[in-house]
């Protein structure tokens, strides 16, 4: 079956979001666009927006690759989009609250309690205390894949440390550059406020015992090799904070503090781009050098905004993540405006049965996994490599869910060809404060090869602009 397209209908017509953008196309020079595109990587490059491999030679820094043709959404889907997504967040920031004081959701039965209690994400440290302002994830990228004209799966939830918003927002301003009369011509929601906008979020989160007036707010990054290390400084610098390390902080009567040039200052929210475990050594890790000594402390004493909150990972676990629905359900009362994708759970004996008969046709993943790694794509796999995979389901099947290949949606990118569809997703970003912001559009991930699912940038996907028509 023939996937979605998303500017074409079956029958070479185009669809009306892409009407606009079509015509202009059909009166654009190839090698014109061909020039465009070379003039996006030099952007980009001079720019110096790469991310690094892990696993090659010195983390080897890499372009994302940019495709110049935008992916369209027209207004009153991306109202469908942002009410489910809307729906979900709140779910989810009640969720998490919930696990960390009575459990409502376990009582009721809806989720087993050793899917808590024995979860590496879970963290007892957080049990019985309330974040600033009751929030727990403060930015989420909610991952959304198309399947038909009116058919939206949700395929993750990114509830710690989501990436790529630097991404959306380069890919914005160097479309705007490069074509700004198709920009007079398709008027086009903007994005290009998140970094004010998450400012503005994390200083409404200030805790009890911050300067609320004025909170000083800074950026934890793991430091230079970091894969994401350019969206960290690219943020900070977007947002006027600081940008700091973990050897740039320490815990000085009872708060978080830099050393500035004229003493120290302290620190009211800290938004914090490395995992859980590296975060306090004196609570977790203890060989971590990348987190501040005591931070967990000043936590809970509610003298800093950790965002987001330690402890939030248990929401986008791919296991928990099979309970959304209900999740959803439980906590706002309504059904869930956006589907999950059809998942097994591993870890049930007539589930691991039937993805065991299905390998060829399922995609299986890592309950902890993500960045596209620690996957089977069973329809893209050989034998071998099934037999094997197959190997580490009976040994660990509680480690593993599977879902079906689903014929994601294609929108077009610019080949030597000319122009050639190819799959993609979409990562919203939502800002959760004294209210939630969602931005318009989001980052939409391409797999360049084609006939491939697989988008990450890791894995050779490329970045697309998507606008969010403003009808």
């Amino acid at each position: 079956m023939k996937p979605f397209d998303e500017m074409l209908t079956s029958g070479d017509g185009v669809r009306t979001p892409y009407n606009l953008l079509k015509q202009w196309l059909d009166t654009q020079n190839p090698v014109n666009l061909a020039q465009k595109a070379r003039d996006a990587e030099s952007v980009f490059r001079k720019t110096g927006i790469t991310f690094a491999v892990y696993g090659e030679e010195e983390a080897a820094e890499r372009l994302i690759p940019f495709d110049i043709i935008p992916r369209i959404i027209s207004g009153n889907e991306w109202t469908r989009l942002s009410q489910g997504i809307e729906q979900r967040v709140i779910a989810i920031n009640a969720f998490l609250h919930d696990i960390y004081h009575r459990q409502e959701i376990v009582r009721a039965g809806i989720i087993p309690k050793e899917l808590i209690a024995h979860n590496e994400a879970f963290l007892p440290e957080m049990i019985g205390f309330r974040p600033p302002g009751n929030v727990y994830t403060h930015i989420i990228g909610v991952d959304i894949v198309r399947t038909a004209e009116n058919q939206f799966y949700v395929l993750e939830d990114n509830a710690r440390t989501p990436s790529g918003v630097s991404y959306m927002l380069e890919n914005r301003e160097t479309m705007m550059q490069l074509f700004p009369e198709l920009f007079q011509q398709v008027k086009v929601r903007p994005v290009e406020t998140y970094p004010q906008l998450l400012r503005q979020s994390l200083a409404a989160v200030c805790p009890p015992g911050g300067n609320e007036a004025s909170p000083t707010i800074a950026v934890l990054t793991p430091g230079i090799h970091n894969s994401a290390y350019y969206e960290h400084s690219f943020l900070a610098d977007q947002m006027g904070v600081h940008l700091v390390e973990g050897s740039d902080l320490q815990v000085m009567d009872g708060r978080v503090v830099m050393r500035m040039t004229e003493g120290f200052r302290a620190i009211d929210v800290l938004y914090r781009r490395l995992d859980d475990a590296f975060l306090d050594p004196m609570t977790f890790r203890p060989d971590s050098v990348l987190g501040v000594a005591g931070i967990m402390d000043v936590y809970r004493a509610g003298n800093i905004t950790i965002a987001n909150a330690p402890g939030t990972g248990i929401a986008d676990d791919k296991a928990i993540y099979s309970y959304m629905p209900e999740i959803v359900e439980f906590y706002t009362g309504r059904k869930s405006i956006l589907e999950n994708v059809p998942t097994w759970r591993c870890a049930e004996p007539d589930s691991l049965k039937y993805v065991l008969d299905h390998l060829e046709e399922l995609v299986v993943k890592e309950v902890h996994g993500s960045g596209g790694y620690g996957m089977l794509v069973g329809p893209a796999a050989s034998k071998k490599e099934r037999e094997e995979f197959a190997a580490k389901l009976k040994a660990r099947p509680g480690n593993y869910i599977a879902q079906p290949t689903l014929a994601l949606s294609t929108t077009p990118i610019l080949t030597e060809k000319g122009l050639a569809p190819r799959h993609v997703d979409l990562r919203p970003f939502v800002l959760v404060s004294d209210r939630i912001r969602i931005t318009p559009g989001g980052l939409t991930r391409v797999a360049l090869k084609e006939g491939s699912l697989v988008v990450n940038s890791s894995q050779g996907g490329g970045t697309k602009d998507t606008w969010v028509l403003a009808d």
